[in-house]
């Protein structure tokens, strides 16, 4: 790969778009612990709780409240840089990865990375020495960022189109896409990751995640998904994030028995767990809401609606009985003609409405340090 051209200083139009950045990504600080209760209904609080907050953030910005947002990432709000990627040449760079290289190491700054529309066919690794990194798509013409990485060239945590290893990550209206063909059944190193996240406190709004076999990688960290679609085979969630999963479609692809998601908390002193909330589970395939992977798996499915392609037991210890005692699968209030609970497994737990709390409320990923909204363009 070429090296990177020098960092660009920006017109007038993005400076301007960078002041406007301080504006458009507030910080979440002072609702209280019931205020981050998801309500049953399909409509979230989450935005009116970002609007609420508004005011919060600029305060503790210029230093006249307090506040419970991780200093550095407020100081890096402070001074964001915006730079542009367009495969015409008309940005800054052509590609996400000179974009990147642009970086520097220990970056202590908000940088946008706006992404023009286009399919960019590279393979994209954001290491952990530059955390607060935004990837800004159009959501009408949503840029994809595809690679044909399989795991039996790579490894499979290493065959990610897209490796996020960095903290304080955003993405909003970006495709992640793996290009490797679908698998054959039984296929040896067929793993083919669309993206993996491994840094702490980050966001992804409106995102699109597309491959087959493990197709997205929520490997460790808090995160959010909001409004995200989320497409594969088998094992296409799977990793050890604290992990809420708010108004996405998770849609299969398979075409026999296929499990969506592997979650991989090996023991209850770890705090991994995926919680989706007001989802859809659709598409084709017999499919398992999780497989028992690691022996203390968590996953919680909340007012989520089910397809038929949902088995009436619901969930799977495959092979490995002992670890129906340890694992933690719950659902509570879903619908649809997968949520039936009449066949469930006898280790599934229907959720109370005190049990399911934890799970259904926004400081399951503790929010207030460091969740910001959704950029605008």
């Amino acid at each position: 790969m070429a090296a990177a051209p020098p960092t660009p200083q920006p017109p007038p139009a993005a400076a301007a778009v960078a002041a406007a950045v301080l504006f458009l990504l507030p910080s979440l600080l002072s609702a209280s612990p019931g205020d981050l209760l998801l309500p049953s209904t399909s409509t979230s609080t989450l935005e009116r709780w970002i609007s609420n907050n508004l005011e919060d953030y600029h305060l503790q910005a210029a230093g006249n409240i307090p506040g419970d947002l991780d200093p550095k990432l407020l100081q890096a709000e402070l001074n964001p840089r915006v730079i542009t990627v367009r495969q015409d040449g008309k940005g800054d760079f052509r590609t996400v990865s000179g974009a990147i290289a642009s970086i520097p190491a220990g970056n202590q700054r908000r940088t946008v990375i706006r992404i023009g529309p286009g399919v960019y066919k590279e393979k994209v690794k954001l290491d952990l020495t530059k955390p607060y990194v935004t990837f800004s798509g159009d959501a009408n013409a949503m840029p994809t960022i595809t690679f044909g990485g399989r795991a039996a060239q790579y490894g499979t945590l290493d065959s990610a189109t897209v490796i996020v290893e960095s903290n304080y990550f955003i993405a909003s209206n970006i495709i992640f896409h793996n290009s490797a063909k679908r698998p054959v059944l039984g296929e040896e190193g067929a793993q083919a990751v669309a993206m993996r996240i491994s840094g702490d406190k980050a966001a992804f709004y409106g995102c699109r995640f597309l491959g087959y076999q493990d197709t997205l990688c929520d490997d460790k960290g808090k995160h959010l998904f909001k409004d995200c679609f989320i497409q594969g085979t088998v094992d296409f969630i799977f990793g050890n994030g604290r992990s809420i999963y708010l108004r996405c479609e998770i849609n299969s692809v398979a075409d026999g028995i296929t499990y969506i998601t592997a979650q991989a908390r090996s023991m209850v002193a770890e705090d991994g767990g995926f919680a989706f909330v007001h989802c859809k589970v659709t598409g084709t395939g017999n499919a398992y809401l999780s497989r028992a992977w690691k022996d203390s798996s968590r996953v919680v499915f909340a007012y989520t609606f089910m397809g038929s392609l949902v088995q009436p037991k619901g969930w799977d210890d495959k092979g490995f009985p002992n670890r129906r005692g340890s694992v933690f699968y719950g659902e509570y209030k879903c619908m649809g003609p997968g949520a039936a609970t009449g066949e469930r497994v006898d280790y599934v737990k229907l959720l109370t409405d005190e049990q399911v709390k934890p799970f259904v409320s926004m400081t399951f990923i503790r929010p207030n340090t460091w969740l910001l909204p959704q950029p605008k363009l």
